[in-house]
C-alpha cells in the first residue's frame, strides 16, 4: 500500500497492490501519473482511535492497511492488520502438485522427484511450503505419484513446521487439476493450487484478496512474456512493401502455475480423469462463470530444465524472506 500525499502531508489517496495489477492488465503505461489510478476515497481512522477500534474497522471493511490521520487530515502513520492482530492464520487449503516425472531434468530426477531437488540446501517443495507458512497458511495437501515415499518421508504430517500436511496419492497421472478430485472432503473456502517446481515470492494473501474482489470461480496467475522476432518483419500490400518492422518484440501473458479455485469450481473437476488447469478454465469460460487473471510481478522461476535449475542455485539464496509489513511512524512517510 502506497500513500499519496500533497505538500502538506494530507492524504490524496492510496495505491494498493490490486490497483497496480488492474492497471497493468489494462495496459496502463508505467509512466502514467499516480493520480490516474489512485483510490481517492480510502478508509481512514483518526490517530486517536484505539487499537480495538482500528482492528474492528479493518475487519468490517476487510482491510489490511489503515492510514491514520490527525485533525487536519494529515497522515501521521499507518496500521496494518498484522500489527494489530499478528499474522492472520488463513483457513484456505493449499494443494501442492508434486507428482510429476521431471523428465526434462534427467538424470537428476532418475532417483529423486523434481520437487525434492535441493536449492540453497533445501528441497524446492520445502522452499514453497515455508513461503506459504510465512503468510499464514496452515493446512496443506501434497499431490504425489512418482517416488512418493521420498516426499512423505521428508515432510511427514507437517508437525515439524507446525502445520498439517496430508497427501493426495495419484495411482495414475491426473494432471494439474485432476488431483483436486482426490480431496477427501469439499472445501469451504477457495483453494490455492501451485505447481511443485516453482520458486516465487508472490504474495498469496494479495492473490486471495484479488480472487475474492473479482468474485471469480477461478483465478490464474499470469506472467508477461516477451518474444523478439530475430528478423525484420515485412508487411505486404499485395506485391508491394507497406512497412518494415525490424526485429519486433511481441508481449504475451502466460500461465504462471499458481491458481485460486472456488469450492464450486472444484466440484466440476471430473474424478479419476487426467484434467489440466487450462481445461478447467476453458470449461468455466464456456459455462460463462467468472474467471480472473492475476498479473505476477514478483520473483518467479519455473524449474523445468537444467538451465533454470542452475539459475535457481544462484538467484534464490539472494531472495531472502518476504518483507514483513510494519508500522510506519509519524514523519517517516514521503509524498509520491
Amino acid at each position: 500500500m502506497a500513500l499519496v500525499l500533497d505538500e502538506e502531508r494530507r492524504l490524496l489517496g492510496t495505491l494498493s497492490d490490486g490497483d497496480v495489477r488492474r492497471a497493468i492488465l489494462q495496459n496502463v503505461d508505467l509512466d502514467t501519473p499516480v493520480r490516474n489510478v489512485v483510490n481517492q476515497s480510502p478508509v481512514t481512522a483518526h490517530v486517536s482511535a484505539s487499537r480495538a477500534e482500528q482492528l474492528g474497522l479493518m475487519r468490517r471493511k476487510t482491510l489490511n492497511h489503515l492510514p491514520l490521520l490527525d485533525d487536519e487530515k494529515r497522515v501521521v502513520g499507518m496500521s496494518t492488520l498484522n500489527d494489530l492482530a499478528g499474522i492472520t492464520e488463513r483457513p484456505n487449503w493449499v494443494v501442492l502438485m508434486a507428482g510429476g516425472l521431471g523428465q526434462r531434468l534427467r538424470p537428476l530426477t532418475e532417483n529423486c522427484p523434481k520437487p525434492m531437488l535441493t536449492i540453497a540446501g533445501k528441497p524446492i517443495l520445502e522452499c514453497i511450503l515455508e513461503n506459504f507458512i510465512e503468510q499464514g497458511f496452515r493446512r496443506f495437501y501434497i499431490s504425489v505419484n512418482y517416488l512418493a515415499d521420498m516426499v512423505r518421508d521428508h515432510f511427514g504430517d507437517g508437525s515439524k513446521w507446525g502445520v498439517q500436511i496430508r497427501y493426495l496419492a495419484e495411482t495414475k497421472r491426473l494432471g494439474t487439476a485432476g488431483a483436486l478430485s482426490l480431496l477427501p472432503e469439499k472445501p469451504v473456502d477457495p483453494v490455492l493450487v501451485m505447481n511443485g517446481d516453482l520458486l516465487t515470492r508472490a504474495r498469496f494473501d494479495s492473490l486471495l484478496e484479488y480472487h475474492i474482489e473479482h468474485d471469480a470461480q477461478a483465478t490464474m496467475t499470469v506472467r508477461e512474456y516477451d518474444f523478439q522476432v530475430p528478423y525484420g518483419v515485412v508487411k505486404m500490400n499485395g506485391s508491394s512493401i507497406a512497412a518494415l518492422d525490424e526485429k519486433p518484440v511481441h508481449s504475451f501473458y502466460v500461465n504462471a502455475g499458481i491458481y485460486v479455485i472456488a469450492p464450486g469450481a472444484v466440484e466440476q473437476i471430473p474424478s479419476d480423469t487426467y484434467y489440466d488447469m487450462p481445461s478447467l478454465f476453458e470449461h468455466l469460460i464456456e459455462k460463462e462463470h467468472s474467471t480472473a487473471a492475476f498479473p505476477l510481478r514478483e520473483y518467479w522461476l519455473d524449474i523445468g530444465r537444467l538451465e533454470e535449475f542452475e539459475r535457481a542455485q544462484h538467484e534464490w539464496p539472494s531472495q531472502g524472506h518476504l518483507n514483513k509489513p510494519h508500522f510506519t511512524p509519524a514523519g517517516a512517510l514521503e509524498s509520491i
